[in-house]
């Protein structure tokens, strides 16, 4: 007799799924093991939960180990300098994430004596922390029950439900479906559970569904074609920008500026340059003899960016009229904290430097 999955989910899928967790859970640096009587340390959860966002574990362990490393705890890192952690972040991405981090941390300190408050709500009011983030933390480090759904409990829940509404307009009912499955119990380790599935069993790709302990539960397994979820809207062409980037060399040092704090990149250190847009005419920092060395195209969210380098070596410093300029040693620049559009553009200069200038 054919299993109805819908019986089988309501009752079964949490004690199955919390099984194969015991078993199966990734060991990653920022989680407490399953079955470990110690709490996870909210700050190290929230923490790991902002370098998450739209960003790989493999991308973000060695992140997160340099900075609990330099900034242990919630007051080290609200008393960090701000240029020296965006510096830190650079590489990462989504560089809002990293301005938000230092703000967060001294609400914490200053409104909750240091102490990351316990609920959904109070943890909504905290900087950068939105509902998803809030519900990861109160599940994970305070075990309060909580539906915790990101990409990969999307894709989890879209198939076990064979939601075939698309994206993004069925995530009300996504997050509706996977209330239904969350237990009163262990609700930390049922979100990192859902979480470790879809990362490693109910893949994007080929899933492997004769591994899944979810399996007698899954409509879209039943259905035979699980992949198909979630039903994606249609791709929309992405705009395309351009823009320059100076690379002005002297004295073994080069010209760096900080960007605006709020836009994109913003708070880091770059190359002199302007706005994107689809014709820039972006005036170069001094007068000097520029050369076009090159093109960076990079990939944003939502638009591609082609970046044009020109480079010019100077014998001495010119006057300058630029807010936050510093003239940096290029022996040192991979230690600048370049975002990755602007280290790719000072390889550009590196090289060029390194021709016309005497050995």
């Amino acid at each position: 007799m054919p299993v109805d999955t819908r019986v089988a989910r309501s009752t079964d899928a949490a004690p199955l799924l919390l099984a194969w967790y015991d078993a199966h859970a990734r060991a990653l640096p920022w989680r407490t093991p399953p079955g470990d009587a110690t709490r996870p340390d909210p700050y190290r959860v929230w923490l790991s939960e902002i370098m998450l966002q739209q960003t790989t574990t493999a991308a973000v362990a060695p992140y997160f180990a340099r900075f609990t490393a330099r900034w242990p705890t919630v007051a080290a890192l609200a008393a960090a300098d701000e240029a020296e952690l965006m510096a830190a972040w650079a590489g990462l991405g989504y560089y809002a994430r990293a301005r938000n981090l230092v703000a967060c941390a001294r609400a914490v300190v200053a409104e909750h004596d240091g102490c990351f408050p316990d609920t959904e709500e109070e943890l909504r009011s905290l900087p950068g922390v939105g509902a998803y983030t809030a519900a990861a933390i109160a599940a994970i480090a305070f075990g309060r029950r909580a539906v915790v759904v990101d990409a990969n409990v999307e894709r989890v829940t879209t198939r076990l439900f064979a939601c075939d509404q698309p994206l993004p307009g069925v995530r009300p009912r996504i997050r509706a479906l996977a209330d239904t499955i969350t237990p009163d119990f262990r609700a930390g380790d049922f979100a990192q559970a859902m979480m470790d599935l879809g990362a490693t069993i109910c893949t994007t790709r080929a899933p492997r569904c004769l591994l899944c302990p979810l399996a007698r539960c899954c409509e879209a397994r039943a259905e035979g074609h699980p992949e198909t979820y979630p039903v994606k809207p249609a791709k929309k062409v992405r705009p395309h920008r351009r823009g320059v980037a100076y690379w002005l060399e002297v004295e073994g040092g080069v010209l760096l500026v900080r960007r605006p704090d709020k836009g994109m990149l913003g708070g880091m250190r770059a190359l002199p340059g302007g706005d994107w847009g689809d014709t820039p005419e972006v005036a170069p920092p001094v007068e000097a003899p520029w050369r076009a060395i090159g093109t960076v195209e990079h990939v944003f969210t939502h638009f591609s960016l082609s970046l044009d380098v020109m480079a010019a070596v100077l014998l001495a410093r010119p006057a300058l009229d630029l807010a936050e300029a510093e003239w940096w040693p290029v022996a040192d620049i991979e230690q600048a904290g370049l975002p990755t559009l602007y280290a790719r553009a000072a390889a550009f200069g590196r090289n060029f430097a390194r021709e016309v200038l005497p050995v």
